[in-house]
């Protein structure tokens, strides 16, 4: 047989090799009918085995051989574990399309059949690993997107970037793909839009809003001292144990009486650490807070309050200056998520479009945090949009037992959840590439 034959036959040996591992689709619903079962399969696989924050090495993994299949640039171990996708299909719009990766140290308590065994060593501790966030579901759309898109190039012009993102949980893996500099070497995408599971959504439906809808997240530590003393002696004592209650009670009055009544904001104490046996009045106290907002001078009153209120109760106790408490307020935080009106109404209009408007919801602004936010919040301005995706039956909403994001008991229903996030998504990054700018 002559080289040039041989050539030939090879070529059409790669050419059948790649249609079979991207075969073309009409349509979406064509593609899920056809691919459903293996999407819930590996759900069930990610579910399975998760990975915490900055441990997620075999996930990205994963996902990274996935986009290589379907014919992606693929870059590993960007930004920690993260991956980034580059598919290139024409001229047209740049649409950047994120899943975060990460599990929670956690053990599952959901009894499913595919629920996590993983035992991990945090801390110095034994604990479980679970995806009690929804993550396992999210990267699962988010491979049924990428590839129903890569079946439906006909249908889009323009670059796909498919972002695998760690350690969203910790608020940390965002920034450090930005900070690798995702926006500098990779295309500048003209949108970002990512989903988030609900356990309040029913499954078939979304949830959407403009303007700002989730918080800023800041994590405030408060070092309160005092004076030491026998617990039988407290007239000898400046009792931090007292003065870090009290500290507590009139952090309750920041958002009662300091804000406006239309400003949101929460401030838990989380922790309360003092003192080590019953009868020692400890000399120090450590408070760990989580305050949320969505404005920067909400935040900057607050801190202000915090600062006041400390030194107050320290002043009115009699403790020298020197002695006031510290407070620490990181300089890192999550910015609030805000999600740009004019895509948002693109991507409303094209959910609707697909899955029927009476499925798409406005979802009220959470104080929860994610840093999804981070992605539009950089000198570059990019347009996006972080929407909910419904992940429970009717009867457990009927029934009223819905286990919260975190919770030890939350999961998704995986097929009908995995079919409306696939839908949603893949029409609207279609509609994108298709829009006029």
């Amino acid at each position: 047989m002559k080289k040039g034959s041989i050539l030939i036959i090879a070529g059409i040996v790669l050419m059948l090799s790649s249609f079979q591992l991207n075969p073309h689709y009409n349509s979406t619903e064509e593609y899920l009918s056809s691919e459903i079962d293996e999407l819930v399969a590996f759900y069930k696989d990610r579910h399975s085995h998760p990975e915490i924050s900055l441990s997620e090495q075999n996930t990205s993994a994963v996902l990274a051989e996935k986009l290589k299949e379907l014919g992606f640039e693929v870059t590993s171990d960007f930004g920690g574990h993260g991956v980034v996708g580059v598919l290139k299909n024409g001229k047209g719009p740049t649409v950047l399309y994120r899943t975060d990766m990460d599990a929670l140290p956690m053990y599952e308590k959901t009894k499913l059949p595919y629920s996590s065994s993983t035992e991990i060593d945090y801390n110095g501790s034994k604990v479980g690993s679970m995806h009690s966030c929804g993550h396992d579901v999210h990267m699962t759309c988010w491979l049924g997107t990428a590839q129903a898109l890569v079946g439906m190039k006909n249908k889009w012009k323009g670059t796909l970037i498919m972002i695998g993102q760690p350690a969203e949980e910790i608020g940390a893996g965002a920034k450090l793909m930005l900070d690798e500099g995702l926006y500098e070497k990779f295309p500048l995408p003209d949108y970002g839009i990512a989903l988030h599971s609900s356990p309040t959504i029913k499954h078939g439906q979304i949830g959407i809003a403009d303007g700002y809808t989730m918080a800023i997240t800041e994590s405030i530590t408060i070092k309160v001292k005092g004076k030491g003393a026998h617990g039988a002696a407290p007239h000898m004592s400046i009792d931090p144990i007292v003065l870090s209650s009290m500290i507590v009670m009139d952090l309750q009055t920041i958002v009662s009486r300091n804000l406006k009544p239309i400003d949101d904001a929460v401030i838990t104490v989380g922790s309360f650490q003092g003192g080590v046996v019953h009868n020692v009045i400890p000399d120090e106290v450590t408070l760990k807070l989580t305050v949320r907002t969505f404005k920067e001078d909400v935040r900057q009153l607050i801190h202000k309050r915090i600062k006041e209120i400390c030194d107050g109760i320290a002043m009115a106790a009699g403790l020298p200056e020197e002695f006031y408490p510290e407070v620490d307020i990181p300089k890192s935080f999550t910015p609030s998520n805000y999600n740009d009106p004019k895509l948002t109404n693109t991507i409303t209009l094209s959910a609707r479009g697909s899955i029927g408007a009476e499925n798409v919801l406005y979802a009220e602004p959470q104080l929860v945090g994610e840093d999804f936010s981070r992605y539009g919040s950089t000198s570059h301005k990019i347009p996006t949009v972080l929407f909910w995706l419904g992940t429970v039956s009717k009867e457990k909403i009927d029934s009223g037992d819905l286990p919260g994001l975190h919770s030890p008991f939350y999961y998704p229903e995986p097929e009908p959840t995995i079919k409306t996030g696939v839908s949603v998504m893949t029409a609207a990054i279609i509609d994108l590439m298709n829009a006029k700018k």
